[in-house]
Formats: C-alpha cells, sequence, structure tokens
C-alpha cells in the first residue's frame, strides 16, 4: 500500500507524525518538571540528543561545518535548545499544557514573520492584519485564563515563541548547504559545552527518587522531541514539499490539548478548543497572504 502513494502524500504522511510528536512536548514537559529542575530539564534534554547526535554524525561521517555556518549555527542552537525548552519549562509550573498549546499556536505565523523580514522581504497588508488578530487571540486568552491580566506563565511562552522563532529564521540560512536533521544534529552538538555543565549542576541529587513516569517524560523530550522529531519533519518537508507539508504543523494545538487532556487530566473548555481554532484559522489565512519577495 506504501508503495501506491505518491512522494507528496508519504511525505504529508511522515510530516504529520513529526507535528504528533512536537504536538506531546508541551504535556510531558509539564510532567517532566513536577520533580525535575526546569533548568535540568532544558539542557538535560538538549545533551541527551547531543550524544545521540555525535554517534550520528559520526557513523554518518558528516564534515564539520563551514566558517561561514558557525554564527547561525550557534545562534539557532542557543534559542532552540536553551532558550525554548528554559521558557517552556518555567511555563509548564505555572500554567497547563492546554494553555501553552493554543499560545505556542501563534508560532508558525511568527516564524513566517520572521523569516520574511530576515530575508529583506515585504509582507503584506493582509499578513500583517493576519499577525495582529492572530496576536490579538493569544494575548486575549491568556487574559481570559489569568482573569484579567498576563501571568509570569505567559511571558514564559511569548518568550519561548520569540526563541523558537529567531532560532528557526537563524536555521534557515543553513538550508542551502545542509540538510534539516543534519542542522539540527550539530546544533546540539554544539551546544553541549553549556548544556552538559548546566545538566550537571542541575541534575536531581538523588535520581534514584524521581519516579519512572518523570523520567519516561525526560526521555521523550530529549530523543523524540529535540531530535528524531525534526527526522519525520524534514524528511517530510523534504520529499512532500514545503509548501504541503508546511500545512500539516496547522493541527499541532489541537494534538496538544488532546493529549493534555488524555495524559495529564486537564479540563479542556470549549472556550479552549474555540480560541485554538480561532488562532490556527489566522495562522492558515496568514501564510496563504502575499510576501513580496525582497531584491
Amino acid at each position: 500500500m506504501i508503495h501506491s502513494l505518491s512522494r507528496e502524500t508519504l511525505g504529508l504522511i511522515i510530516g504529520t507524525i513529526g507535528v504528533v510528536i512536537f504536538g506531546v512536548t508541551l504535556p510531558m514537559t509539564r510532567i517532566a518538571v513536577v520533580a525535575l529542575d526546569p533548568w535540568f530539564v532544558a539542557s538535560g534534554r538538549a545533551v541527551l540528543a547531543g550524544l545521540v547526535a555525535i554517534l550520528v554524525l559520526w557513523a554518518l561521517r558528516r564534515p564539520w561545518p563551514k566558517k561561514s555556518e558557525w554564527k547561525p549555527l550557534v545562534i539557532g542552537a542557543f534559542f532552540t535548545i536553551i532558550g525554548f525548552p528554559v521558557f517552556t519549562g518555567f511555563a509548564m509550573q505555572m500554567v497547563p499544557a492546554s494553555h501553552g498549546g493554543v499560545v505556542l499556536g501563534i508560532l508558525p505565523l511568527v516564524v513566517a514573520l520572521f523569516g520574511a523580514l530576515a530575508s529583506g522581504d515585504r509582507p503584506s497588508f493582509g499578513f500583517w492584519i493576519s499577525a495582529l488578530v492572530g496576536a490579538a487571540l493569544v494575548i486575549g486568552f491568556s487574559l481570559r485564563d489569568e482573569a484579567g491580566s498576563l501571568g509570569l506563565g505567559d511571558l514564559f511562552l511569548f518568550g519561548a515563541v520569540l526563541s523558537a522563532a529567531i532560532g528557526y529564521t537563524a536555521f534557515t540560512q543553513l538550508s542551502r548547504t545542509r540538510a534539516g536533521w543534519e542542522t539540527v544534529s550539530w546544533a546540539v552538538v554544539v551546544g553541549l559545552p553549556v548544556t552538559l555543565p548546566v545538566a550537571w549542576w542541575t541534575a536531581p541529587v538523588e535520581p534514584f527518587s524521581v519516579a519512572l513516569p518523570y523520567w519516561g517524560a525526560f526521555l521523550y523530550l530529549g530523543l523524540m522531541s529535540q531530535y528524531i522529531g525534526f527526522f519525520f519533519w524534514n524528511t517530510g518537508l523534504a520529499m512532500g514539499g514545503q509548501a504541503r507539508v508546511s500545512q500539516a504543523q496547522l493541527p499541532q494545538a489541537f494534538v496538544t490539548l488532546a493529549v493534555a487532556a488524555l495524559m495529564n487530566g486537564e479540563t479542556v473548555d470549549l472556550w479552549t478548543w474555540a480560541f485554538a481554532v480561532a488562532v490556527v484559522a489566522t495562522v492558515l489565512i496568514g501564510r496563504r497572504t502575499k510576501i513580496n519577495r525582497g531584491h
């Protein structure tokens, strides 16, 4: 049956698997930070991914990054393997994973905006309207859940969105010379001089006293969210084309909401689902508006 599928369809399926993997990240983070320090969760997951990446890069005999690649690689690594996990780790101590799923739903639109500005492109008026509406929806949702004021958890989530957008934009500069999985591999390896000491200093004093479910969530974050998920996502993009497969990222917020309800026991009310639908719709509209290419 697989042989009868077109390359684009197979790419869409593989990319969707990556989206599901990423969609489980916030619920797993919320579980992990119950018993583990958020700094350890953020740095330790990067260390775990980095050690696996060393073996993969060595086995495939991939060349070291070129001099011109180091700057975007370091910037991307800092914001994606340190900034994003740290912000989400602390956020998940303060707000439910379902709440975070809605706020992070705006991420694809912010990534598109940062990418356009970095490349000298000019987003159209329609894109700006979509971005403003999306931002208003996310802020309105946060104000609703926080009884009229933005809590610290929301500020951490906004920091996570900005970190991911900056990091992904930096990685885009490497897309012409390296595959996505290789860029991610080098990023977690480059980050080891920072993540390894932090993980060592913030590790639990008595690791065997931490129950297995918390370690299981930590392993998921290190192996799946920080590394393997990108293999599925980038392979899907390469096979099915970015224009089509990138649309599979839109339901990620719904995956997070569903998993948060099933795994974390969170109550996801109708308003939360409604805001999620509105945010995703805004992102979809924004990504389909015209962006004038720079010269």
